[in-house]
């Protein structure tokens, strides 16, 4: 018989991450590794764990998540993101929470790109008047 799962996609500044959530014990594995061997910082495991403590059903679920792109705290919040449009997926009634919490929405915010002429973004090369 074919196990039930749901599906949520999940994004933040480069990276993407694609979300399962099958019913369980709460076991996380995040590109096929422990989410303590795969994070070292607490708050980012925390940061995953958020739309499970807002909505009451930690421990319930079990997370496979890929996750490419970005750095460790763009992964985390795109697994969060994630997470809680799987949640939605599993039972609509979760959408008020996760919605006051800012979970469901997209956070816009990337790295500037680099303009010619300057060092960096913004950063200009140190002006002398001779």
């Amino acid at each position: 018989m074919a196990q039930v799962q749901f599906y949520g996609t999940g994004r933040r500044k480069n990276s993407v991450a694609r979300v399962y959530l099958v019913p369980g014990d709460g076991k996380i594995t995040v590109n096929g590794r422990d989410i303590d061997n795969y994070f070292d910082k607490e708050t980012l495991k925390m940061i995953i764990r958020q739309p499970f403590d807002v909505t009451e059903t930690l421990g319930r679920f079990d997370v496979k998540a890929k996750v490419e792109g970005g750095g460790s705290t763009g992964q985390a919040g795109a697994i969060r993101m994630g997470i809680a449009r799987a949640l939605l997926i599993a039972d609509e009634g979760y959408r008020p929470p996760l919605k006051r919490n800012g979970f469901l929405t997209r956070d816009p915010r990337m790295k500037e790109r680099r303009k010619y002429g300057l060092k960096k973004a913004r950063k200009a090369p140190q002006f002398s008047k001779r």
